[in-house]
């Protein structure tokens, strides 16, 4: 058997370790495997012992462990009796990269320790491809620092040190913190943290740091890691507190997944389309208005209107109804729906109009389209009912989350709202997910997996009854198996606060994961509880109709933002905001060219004509940089002939043919909304 004994170190730490005791009888743990199989130890055990146990060529590739769906070290004791289900953490599992990153950030927030005085620490969380770690310190951290703080970490991983877990209560934990000089860790234990009677540090060598880890076991795991960049926080994301550093970095297990994380990188840095939105004048934000707050250009907004009727005529095919809603509320309607005061902290403050007569800037268009479900009672016979508007809504988000079109302010969503009988969910929640489908890969989105987001049973930010919830999650799981919708995984806690949802995540065409659409099921809103909906049934008596949140893009800004990086700026025909680009060998065609470009704008396409004195070589690079699709070259023979010379942006020369072949040709690729894979590569 295993037993723990705490050991007070040299430096008055304590900390646990686990011992093998033989021939000692006490209550059985039964240890439950992903495999279905089980295993019983007495007494005190610990991860790394089972692991042991089921070989050793497991306990050396472990590096952490999940227990009852619980991250924990490989040292951390389970319960001594009783039943547990218990996953070993390799690199191949999903979680392990994100244990190793934050690993990564403890070894270089211990590098900047050493290396500058006075470092009082803030937060490093591991997030989406790589980590950072928040700094309040007088040094001014630049690039220039990043050379000799990766020495630093190489050493401290050359050393090889544990990770050590250390239990202390509160108020031993704020006096060890105080004596230490981490002034920020002190505040966050007296006031986020006030509620817990035991917190946990982790060790490594002199270093010491509040956290719940879990972490690697040892510093060698981390195989390759570079600094990416230094930005400025403020501490806990509030603008009215301290201002920190954020010192930014990824890690990865090996050199080779580095390099093709960095070459992916360098690949993103030009494809950013905060970078492309103003070389082709496609958007702005301007702080006279407001941080994110998008100011639509006329090129940026002919792509908006592009997606937009396009949309709409999906829309229209599919028996939907548009409807138009106002961009304010009264706080009343929001509080009835849940949403005020659950997003509190990410909405702008209430308008205060007359005395207690409060208006919200709406965060969601949902109450406002339950309110026109209720304009009049309702029938059996008209549900289905599907309502949808292109509607604007505005969140509060902190200012060091924005991110160009990708997190905003002030956005618009592509929402709709489907009220249905009970009988009617399964087939409505099917052609959700089939039109979600079908706008994507019109997109060129055509690798997505299906992330059902379901409640934590343990968390209270959810409304509703716990039945209410299971039946919900189970029609959604029956729709997706009815489907056979490929790599659908199911997230504990990702659940929107009134029902289950299904969210589309998009890789884009080198890699990145986005997620784009939504669908999602609601019992709630309807209840008694909060709108008490209802319709007249074929009995003649009053039931409650169950309702369906979808939106396909999600918001017009963010998918247009992703849209941009995925294409690179180089749209497909039926997008782009200038389809087609004229371009005279010499100023004495332009007569003919001129009457080119008005048969091509009587065709409907967008285009323009280049007639200045510069070399054609010239006005050909200078399309190509814009992005533009088509290029039509007239000189002398094309004149004569009546005809034009096509280039195309990714094909080259495509040679002389008749107008009329031309835009027919034009035609075709935007009615077929056709997309050419090399785009992406332009």
């Amino acid at each position: 058997m295993i037993l723990e004994k705490g050991i007070i170190d040299e430096n008055g730490i304590g900390r646990v370790v686990c011992f093998r005791l033989l021939n000692d009888e006490l209550n059985m743990l039964v240890i439950n495997l992903p495999d279905g199989k089980t295993l019983e130890f007495s007494g005190v055990v610990c991860a790394r012992d089972v692991a042991q146990e089921i070989g050793p060529g497991l306990a050396k590739a472990s590096l952490a462990a999940k227990v009852d769906g619980r991250l924990v070290s490989l040292e951390e004791p389970l319960p001594e009796e009783g039943s547990v289900a218990l996953e070993l953490i390799t690199k191949k599992s999903p979680e392990a990269l994100e244990i190793l990153r934050h690993s990564a950030a403890h070894i270089m927030a211990r590098a900047v320790m050493r290396l500058f005085p006075g470092v009082e620490l803030a937060f490093g969380p591991a997030v989406e491809n790589g980590f950072y770690y928040d700094f309040a310190m007088e040094h001014s951290l630049s690039e220039s620092d990043f050379r000799a703080i990766e020495a630093e970490m190489e050493k401290i991983i050359k050393e090889d040190e544990p990770f050590e877990k250390i239990t202390k209560s509160r108020d031993e934990a704020i006096k060890i913190l105080a004596d230490m000089g981490q002034n920020l860790k002190v505040e966050h234990l007296q006031s986020g943290l006030e509620d817990q009677e035991f917190v946990s540090f982790y060790r490594q060598g002199e270093f010491l740091d509040l956290c719940r880890g879990p972490h690697v076991p040892s510093a060698k795991w981390i195989g390759a890691f570079c600094l990416t960049s230094v930005a400025g926080a403020y501490w806990k994301g509030d603008a009215q507190n301290q201002q920190l550093q954020r010192l930014y970095a990824t890690a990865f297990f090996d050199k080779k997944e580095l390099k093709e994380y960095l070459t992916l990188l360098e690949e993103a840095k030009k494809r950013d389309h905060r970078l492309l939105g103003r070389q082709l004048e496609l958007f702005a934000i301007d702080q006279r208005v407001g941080s994110g707050l998008v100011l639509w250009l006329p090129k940026g907004a002919i792509i908006r209107r592009q997606l937009e009727n396009f949309l709409y005529d999906e829309l229209m095919k599919r028996g939907y109804q548009v409807v138009y809603s106002p961009v304010v509320g009264r706080v009343g309607l929001y509080m009835t729906s849940g949403h005020y005061p659950y997003y509190a902290d990410s909405q702008f403050p209430p308008i205060e109009v007359d005395k207690d007569d409060l208006y919200l800037l709406r965060p969601m268009n949902c109450p406002h389209h339950v309110t026109i479900y209720q304009n009049r009672p309702r029938s059996y016979r008209e549900l289905p009912l599907r309502i949808a508007e292109f509607g604007n809504v505005y969140r509060f988000e902190q200012s060091g989350e924005l991110n160009g079109l990708t997190r905003v302010r002030g956005f618009t969503q592509d929402d709709a709202h489907i009220f249905c009988t009970e009988e009617q969910v399964s087939e409505e929640f099917k052609n959700c997910i089939e039109m979600t489908q079908f706008v994507l890969n019109m997109l060129g989105f055509d690798n997505y997996r299906v992330r059902l987001g379901f409640r934590d049973p343990a968390s209270d930010k959810y409304v509703g009854a716990p039945e209410v919830w299971d039946k919900a999650e189970h029609a959604l799981e029956s729709a997706c198996a009815e489907l056979q919708l490929p790599n659908v995984t199911i997230a504990r806690g990702e659940a929107a606060f009134y029902g289950p949802k299904a969210d589309f995540v998009v890789s884009d065409c080198i890699g990145r994961d986005w997620q784009l659409g939504t669908v999602q099921l609601d019992y709630n809103l309807p209840s008694a509880e909060r709108f008490d909906l209802s319709y007249v049934g074929a009995d003649n008596q009053l039931h409650r109709p169950v309702m369906i949140h979808r939106a396909p893009f999600g918001s017009f800004e963010r998918f247009i933002g992703i849209l941009i990086e995925h294409f690179a700026g180089a749209f497909p025909m039926w997008l782009a905001p200038e389809q087609v680009r004229i371009l005279v060998v010499s100023q004495k065609y332009e007569e003919y060219a001129r009457k080119v470009e008005k048969r091509l704008r009587e065709a409907g396409f967008r285009v323009s004509g280049d007639y200045r004195s510069e070399k054609i070589g010239a006005k050909i690079r200078e399309a190509q940089l814009q992005l533009i699709p088509y290029m039509l070259i007239i000189g002398q023979r094309e004149e004569e002939e009546g005809n034009v010379s096509v280039r195309d942006r990714i094909e080259g020369d495509l040679g002389s043919m008749p107008l009329a072949q031309a835009i027919e040709k034009f035609a075709i690729e935007v009615r077929e909304k056709t997309i050419k894979r090399r785009a992406a590569q332009d």
